[in-house]
């Protein structure tokens, strides 16, 4: 029989008050007789905000996601817009992605908010996650939310907060909103609709979205190009699917094939074990379609549209998945080389990267002079720059976990845009007889070729999360030395904000937030970070190494003997 700590039992009995409905109850007084490992598990914490909002299990407890939890936080984040706007009514916008429960906790968020004189602008059905953040500017709102889990299990559900630019919540604003989340008892949710502040929105916000995809994704494919080019396209039964296929169609893409098993939304995602395009198995059957139709591109996108995984064909005319860095690598150069050709860069403008991506993107950077700027993960970050260094033009930007945001008319990462913004490379690439596998293979020639490789490891429970924290911990107290044979000789703690070289024991501060990131830099030139997922129970390692490339013909050579050596470091690391 499992023992049920006194602390979270105290946490279990206030939701047996008449605050909770009675269906909530039964359950926890079953839950407690029959399942008491999994009660535990629902009330030993809080639900946190991470890097991508708050994320969960859907179910019954303070640590899963369902009205209660959700109308805490929706409840404090009223207080703080009336205490922020206290001389104006405070309008939120609400979009909601595929998964189940997602429009009935979309429409419980939407009651709290009218029930604290918030007016709110509701989707009438799902839309992808960019689409939000542009109708937070569009409509003029004070903040928007988005019910959405991205591409964890069908499990999960989430939470995201926008605000007024249409970017995530940042410090000092996420820790006063969680501030007064916090105080909130939840006696003190008030879930009674004023219905006459809810306004349902659709087509007028979708067709101001994708025309502004249109304008920001085209760089110059002509419509030869366009006509030329074999797309294959699945939305993984997300939102995608009301938005992607239009932009392509507005932007004058006409051999567009949809992997139709994959078509229809569904939060079961039932054709694949994970809905991640990071996951090549989630891009089988887009692939299997792409060689029926000769396809020159496949795009996949996860269930709330903001990240893309992409195929192309190499140098031998086989598919191959590229991973996010080297799509982010190609999208931004090819903004830089349209910016360039317009006479559109003079020194003021920046792209941007997080600390865990390529450092390819710098060489980028300075080939066409303009800054590159590195933040944490989580493109809440790059958003932020934006409101930041308002004197600067902000180009594009992107990180590994295969996200990109084109411009700033949408301030989180954008598969719609994104996805176009990769056919028009394909297209012009194409009509000029080279490829976008090539293209890419010339910018390593020119800069360097960088290859990484990520391992996540999954660790659920009480026990998993005490188990990545002292993972954590060893590799603070015992940091490596070497690593596969090559002295570490600087170390950047970004928990402590210090970078210490390892062969001088010079220190130096790391002037970005403080976030549980390690990063090991060793002689020969490779990086390893180390950093526990703010959205899943997992510690995930970042491997990147690099080497000269002489000629595009050494590219496989160089490629092979790259994967080889981050596969070692992983080995040596006992990763795998």
């Amino acid at each position: 029989m499992i023992h049920i700590e006194p602390k979270i039992l105290d946490r279990i009995n206030t939701w047996l008050t008449p605050t909770f409905d009675e269906e909530t109850q039964d359950f926890i007084k079953n839950s407690i007789a029959h399942n008491p490992k999994d009660i535990q598990e629902s009330f030993y914490k809080d639900l946190e905000f991470g890097t991508g909002g708050m994320r969960g299990v859907m179910g019954i407890g303070t640590n899963r996601i369902n009205k209660y939890t959700l109308g805490k936080s929706t409840q404090g984040l009223s207080d703080y817009l009336h205490k922020s706007f206290p001389d104006e009514t405070p309008k939120a916008v609400i979009a909601y992605d595929c998964r189940h429960n997602s429009k009935t906790l979309a429409k419980v968020v939407a009651d709290v908010f009218s029930a604290n004189g918030i007016e709110v602008y509701l989707f009438e059905d799902l839309r992808p996650t960019p689409e939000l953040s542009f109708a937070v500017k569009h409509l003029n709102c004070h903040c928007g939310i988005v019910l959405t889990a991205s591409h964890n299990p069908p499990e999960y559900n989430g939470y995201k907060v926008y605000w007024q630019d249409g970017g995530q919540l940042v410090p000092p604003q996420d820790g006063e909103v969680i501030a007064m989340i916090n105080d909130i008892d939840y006696s003190d949710i008030k879930f009674e609709a004023n219905n006459a502040l809810i306004n349902y929105i659709s087509e007028d916000i979708d067709n101001a979205f994708i025309e502004a995809s249109v304008k920001n994704g085209c760089v110059g494919a002509t419509q030869a190009a366009k006509d030329d080019l074999t797309i294959v396209f699945t939305s993984l039964h997300g939102t995608s699917i009301t938005a992607v296929p239009e932009t392509l169609k507005r932007a004058g893409y006409k051999n567009v094939h949809i992997v139709k098993e994959q078509e229809v939304p569904n939060g079961d995602f039932p054709t694949v074990a994970s809905p991640n395009p990071e996951e090549p198995a989630a891009l089988k059957m887009a692939l299997e379609l792409a060689e029926k139709v000769n396809a020159d591109i496949v795009i996949g996108t996860d269930p709330d549209c903001d990240r893309l995984g992409v195929a192309v064909r190499n140098s031998d005319g086989e598919l191959q998945l590229l991973n996010g860095n080297q799509t982010m690598l190609m999208m931004t150069d090819f903004l830089l080389k349209q910016w360039k050709s317009e006479g559109k860069i003079n020194g003021k403008e920046f792209i941007a990267s997080t600390i865990v991506s390529t450092p390819m993107l710098n060489k980028l950077a300075e080939a066409y002079n303009v800054e590159s700027k590195i933040v944490l993960t989580g493109f809440k970050w790059i958003a932020k720059l934006i409101k930041d260094y308002p004197q600067l033009d902000f180009i594009g930007g992107g990180e590994e976990s295969f996200g990109f945001m084109v411009g700033d008319f949408v301030r989180d990462k954008d598969a719609v845009t994104s996805t176009l913004l990769a056919c028009e490379i394909a297209a012009i690439t194409k009509s000029e007889g080279s490829s976008f596998y090539n293209e890419l293979i010339k910018l390593y020639v020119e800069h360097g070729c960088y290859k990484e490789k990520l391992v996540s490891l999954t660790k659920k429970g009480i026990e998993g999360a005490q188990e990545i924290t002292q993972m954590m911990i060893d590799a603070r107290e015992n940091p490596l030395k070497d690593i596969n044979g090559s002295k570490v000789v600087r170390l950047e703690d970004y928990d402590t904000s210090v970078a210490k070289h390892l062969l001088t024991g010079k220190e130096t501060a790391i002037d970005v937030p403080k976030s549980n990131v390690l990063i090991y830099y060793t002689e020969d030139g490779s990086q390893i970070a180390l950093r526990p997922s703010g959205t899943e129970p997992k510690i995930k390692f970042y491997v990147s190494v690099n080497t000269k490339l002489n000629s595009v013909e050494d590219f496989k050579t160089v490629e092979a003997d790259l994967d080889a050596k981050a596969e070692t470091i992983l080995k040596d690391m006992k990763l795998i």
